[in-house]
């Protein structure tokens, strides 16, 4: 047991942070599961004991509770004693522009995308400092912070701040050898991606899919997999010289002009 790392996960009950914690339980950490949804967290835990035969435990809560935040981690200690990566990705966010939207929504986004991230940060860094691990924190953004939509100004508004911060405690924590990177995906594939919907309420959400592929080099959404072991990747040695910084994760949309049905116009050969 005390060779066994230790990783804290928020969202931890689907998409992302659910092959995330696979990908952390392949490789034989410890698994402290966060989310809001407690039956999506029971049938986590299951498939994590079931075919990893991983060590884990639920903390079921809503990270707008600052108590909840703090316990994640005291509970994290209590259980296995030390923190070695926390991997900030939970999200929540409404599709509205800033001319709808209410200080109730925006305050909520804003307390679950930037404030529980920080102040879980806060938390596992005074741990990992206390038990001298030299660990890590991934915060999840989005290549949306640098190309907005006008349609989610407090969930841009927090992706921005997050990797703000990310360099802010990367500075902080950085002689004590904790290391502080942002993961920016693109289009992934995921229940959050599915809510899209047009001015009479229909759902939308492949057709946008769809753009988003045809403006991607690579021509297609990404995955939770592929997130979650750039997660793995930047949380090990290997990267021990990373942090600080955004990693993009997008397929290249972010650096390409425009879609390609407008480049088979001007080349109809060339792509």
């Amino acid at each position: 047991m005390e060779n066994k790392k230790v990783v804290i996960i928020t969202g931890a009950a689907g998409g992302i942070g659910l092959a995330t914690a696979k990908k952390f339980a392949e490789n034989n950490f410890c698994i402290a599961l966060s989310d809001i949804d407690q039956d999506g967290l029971i049938r986590a835990v299951e498939i994590l004991e079931k075919k990893y035969e991983a060590d884990c435990f639920i903390c079921h809560g809503n990270l707008e509770d600052i108590h909840y935040i703090e316990n994640i981690v005291k509970q994290t200690i209590a259980k296995w004693g030390r923190i070695d990566v926390l991997i900030n990705n939970a999200a929540w966010r409404t599709i509205e522009t800033m001319r709808t939207i209410s200080i109730e929504n925006w305050e909520k986004t804003l307390r679950v995308n930037l404030t529980a991230p920080a102040f879980l940060a806060k938390y596992a860094a005074a741990a990992m400092e206390e038990k001298r691990v030299a660990g890590a924190i991934i915060n999840i953004s989005s290549v949306m912070s640098q190309n907005a939509a006008g349609y989610s100004p407090a969930y841009i508004s927090c992706k921005g701040g997050i990797e703000s911060l990310t360099y802010e405690l990367a500075a902080l924590y950085g002689p004590k050898g904790i290391r502080v990177v942002a993961v920016n995906p693109g289009s992934i594939v995921t229940n959050l991606s599915n809510d899209y919907k047009d001015g009479s309420g229909n759902n939308i959400s492949e057709q946008l899919k769809d753009h988003m592929s045809d403006s991607t080099p690579l021509q297609r959404a990404g995955n939770p997999g592929e997130i979650a072991n750039v997660c793995y990747w930047l949380s090990s040695d290997e990267a021990s010289f990373i942090t600080g910084t955004s990693i993009l994760v997008d397929g290249g949309f972010l650096h390409n002009f425009n879609a390609y049905k407008m480049k088979k116009l001007q080349f109809p050969n060339e792509f």
